[in-house]
């Protein structure tokens, strides 16, 4: 009952602060191109990166019919294959469906999807692939005279941070991978019934899956595609500690939909920032 009165709670809050913003008026476009509608099974979900992505969408794989045995030895992408079952749909296509579903995405911290975004895709790129390729790109553009004797071929994270400023400031699109999810699942334009945190996220999928009765189908299981772990130097507070305070304040700033909507504080990041003045005054 805890975890229905937890997620009954976050609802309310969406909802409130969608209100508060002005997120969810007629002025704002609703954003339906990333859904996912299940059909079969009457779910639908947001398929957020860097946020429990590679195991639901492996989950809605499974939903599509795709077997267990082909799924864990293909080379396929997992959304190319998701798209194949998978139409992209409308906003009228979701509102219909949302009449028999049951609605849900998963959220994160913004900033510790930012660096997990980076580890994965920056530091850990594949070889030659499009985000090695935009590594290079960005050590060329931001990497300082002064600092050209790094030893590291990838970007470090205040210059990954500098370009996706600079992106966003530009009014360029963002990466998937690092876009705000306020604007890529426009949540404020749809119901849902549940949002899942990374924070609680055992129990949520558990709550989740026995709600849409996908217990024989759906394991909650944790898949990551990740290349580096969490254990490597490259965890949070290294990297967050490297970044100056406009550099923070810019973050928020492009972020401050996903803090605001679903209750996350920057605060400790901003510690973050000043213990490490202090240690490099000390």
């Amino acid at each position: 009952m805890e975890v229905n009165a937890r997620m009954e709670s976050r609802r309310e809050f969406l909802k409130t602060e969608c209100s508060r913003l002005g997120l969810d008026t007629s002025s704002h476009k609703s954003n339906a191109w990333e859904y996912l509608i299940n059909r079969q099974y009457h779910v639908i979900w947001c398929n957020i990166f860097k946020a429990a992505s590679t195991s639901w969408m492996y989950n809605f794989n499974l939903m599509a019919n795709y077997s267990a045995a082909f799924l864990d030895k293909t080379k396929e992408v997992p959304l190319q294959l998701a798209r194949r079952k998978y139409a992209r749909p409308t906003a009228e296509m979701i509102k219909k469906a949302q009449g028999d579903s049951i609605t849900f995405l998963i959220v994160r911290h913004p900033l510790e999807r930012l660096a997990s975004a980076y580890n994965d895709k920056i530091v850990h790129a594949w070889p030659k692939s499009f985000h090695d390729k935009l590594g290079h790109r960005i050590v060329k553009k931001y990497r300082k005279p002064a600092d050209k004797t790094r030893t590291e071929k990838y970007p470090v994270f205040e210059e990954f941070v500098s370009y996706v400023l600079d992106e966003a400031k530009a009014k360029r699109s963002l990466d998937m991978h690092w876009t705000p999810y306020t604007t890529f699942c426009t949540p404020c334009k749809f119901n849902f019934d549940v949002i899942l945190k990374f924070e609680t996220l055992d129990e949520d999928q558990k709550f989740l899956i026995q709600l849409a009765h996908l217990q024989d189908i759906v394991k909650p299981e944790w898949r990551n595609s990740g290349k580096g772990t969490t254990a490597t130097v490259h965890i949070i507070s290294n990297l967050y500690a490297r970044l100056n305070r406009r550099q923070l304040d810019g973050l928020y700033d492009l972020y401050k939909d996903d803090f605001r909507l679903f209750g996350y504080s920057i605060d400790s990041y901003y510690d973050i920032i000043d213990k490490e003045k202090v240690s490099s005054h000390g």
